[in-house]
């Protein structure tokens, strides 16, 4: 009778889609050892046909086994069984050295290898060990290339069933698992577990250096790499390296220029979605960062910090008194910022990665190059409210806000300006005011051309000295398009145009053009005069 049934199920079921091969068995072997039946598509042989028909499953993907509670479908009667298991909860096989509790017994063997730290299943091609044969078995797959689970949508194939399920939902859309906490959905479990740790705060991974803890692995191969120095990621541009692949990306926006993060309020874009994320403050108003103290508020946590020294007692000039780790192994300058001497260092390479795309000139820092560019555009964003008066950056309205503070409150009045030089009695309403005043009595001259060695009084003159090297004129006529290297002569240079702005510009001459005027018609009218004395 038994016969007979396998008779009809190699002719009825199997016929049609693969063709039995009948292997020779050798005499040494039992009948249990034997392997008589063969897969045409994959090549294994099995035993018994029953077998056989079980594997077939494999590739024609039918599971005719399905569990009446969840519908889940299975290829084994087996597989069904210790999944039934799973609806009822209960857990009757415990781990007795640390009373963890599994469905099977299975599962326990294979869990108690954690324990012993036994790894029986070594790999023949690199000699790594495993604790499972399964494991073992998807390693081998690394070195043969073998990948025996494809998608039938796409085509693409997996070393793991596993893999391939998960694969699968990404054509459905499907999200079969949920988190209980927020019901945040998911296409595989391993993501629903990696996730569930942000509610149960749990760090299984730890660093071996210096002990901290993570959520997830990924976070922990990225910490490493603070201890080993490494910096995969590098910049085909200017070649700086990167110890994240966002980082680098971020930093290509440099050089490329772009700047993805827009405002919606103001349309203004950033490079950055944490510079666009400070910048949505100014329209809303919000100030995140309080004072413990007194409960004023901030913007930024940097301002917060600098507020806090009003408290603390300690001074704005106690940074100086910070440790500071990072030095410079040319000249020996030391900083307390990593970035600090990344930026000093191209005072030494002569490095100049951020170059202005109006006039091409090249700048050390990118907040630079951002100053810069206000010169063409005459762009001043940043505007005293007291008086409406605004500038081009934010140290210069902060040193006029301070006049403010002492003049229009009403603390001082400009009879009693607290900052007098103490040689002619000229008064400032600013310590650096009076600072710069006095090199006119002194005759200092501390900024000096590197190209021809000509020192000025300030840094400002120097700068415009310099285009004579350069031949840079960065102040353009509207009109014409005549370029200028200092905006004194293009003021002068508009007059020749005409209208009101001309007008004014000629009309109200200057302190230094009234000074040169005055020196002109002495020296013109001296000669003169002694002609007269001598004809009389």
């Amino acid at each position: 009778m038994k016969n007979r049934v396998v008779a009809e199920m190699q002719t009825t079921l199997l016929k049609p889609v693969i063709k039995l091969h009948k292997i020779e068995t050798c005499p040494t072997q039992s009948p249990v050892e034997a392997k008589r039946y063969c897969c045409e598509q994959c090549g294994k042989s099995y035993a018994s046909v029953g077998s056989l028909k079980v594997h077939y499953r494999i590739h024609t993907g039918e599971k005719p086994y399905s569990c009446e509670e969840c519908g889940k479908t299975f290829t084994q009667t087996g597989h069904l069984q210790h999944h039934k298991e799973m609806h009822t909860g209960e857990k009757p096989y415990c781990c007795d050295q640390c009373g963890k509790k599994f469905t099977f017994m299975s599962t326990l063997k294979q869990h108690k290898i954690i324990h012993t730290g036994e790894k029986p299943y070594s790999c023949d091609q690199c000699g790594k060990k495993f604790t499972h044969s399964a494991s073992l078995k998807f390693h081998q797959r690394i070195h043969t290339g073998e990948k025996p689970f494809s998608c039938e949508v796409c085509g693409k194939s997996f070393t793991q069933n596993v893999h391939l399920k998960s694969h699968r939902l990404i054509h459905t859309g499907e999200k079969v698992y949920s988190c209980d906490q927020c019901g945040k959905k998911f296409t595989s479990s391993d993501y629903l577990k990696s996730h569930q740790r942000i509610h149960t705060g749990e760090k299984p991974f730890s660093c071996e250096v210096c002990g901290k803890c993570f959520a997830w692995t990924g976070s922990l191969n990225i910490h490493r790499r603070i201890h080993t120095g490494e910096k995969p990621f590098s910049c085909d541009m200017c070649g700086k390296c990167f110890m994240k692949d966002e980082k680098l990306k971020v930093h290509q926006r440099i050089h490329t220029g772009e700047k993805p993060c827009r405002c919606d309020i103001c349309g203004k874009c950033f490079n950055q979605s944490g510079t666009l994320l400070k910048h949505l403050r100014i329209h809303t108003g919000e100030k995140p960062f309080s004072c413990e103290m007194c409960g004023k508020c901030f913007t930024e946590s940097g301002s917060l910090k600098s507020h806090q020294r009003i408290h603390t007692g300690e001074s704005s000039l106690s940074t100086v008194s910070r440790p500071k780790p990072f030095s410079c192994e040319i000249c020996g300058k030391c900083f307390t910022e990593k970035r600090q001497i990344q930026n000093h260092h191209r005072i030494h390479t002569g490095e100049k990665p951020f170059s202005c795309e109006i006039c091409g000139k090249c700048f050390t820092e990118s907040g630079t190059l951002k100053r810069h560019r206000r010169i063409h555009t005459g762009e001043k964003p940043f505007s005293c409210e007291i008086c409406g008066k605004c500038f081009t950056e934010s140290g210069t309205l902060k040193t006029h806000q301070k006049m403010h503070q002492r003049i229009h409150t009403g603390e001082i009045n400009l009879s009693t300006v607290p900052f007098s030089c103490e040689i002619c009695g000229k008064c400032f309403t600013a310590p650096g005011s009076v600072k710069r005043h006095r090199r006119i009595h002194t005759g200092e001259k501390p900024f000096s051309c590197e190209t021809c060695g000509k020192c000025f009084h300030l840094s400002g003159s120097l700068k415009k000295h310099r285009h004579i090297h350069t031949g840079e004129k960065p102040f353009s006529c509207e009109i014409c398009g005549k370029c200028f290297i200092d905006k004194g002569k293009l003021k002068r240079h508009q007059s020749i145009h005409g209208g009101e702005n001309s007008l004014s510009t000629v009309s109200h001459p200057g302190p230094s053009q009234l000074k040169r005027r005055k020196l002109k018609t002495t020296r013109t009218s001296a000669p003169s005069s002694s002609s007269e004395s001598s004809d009389d």
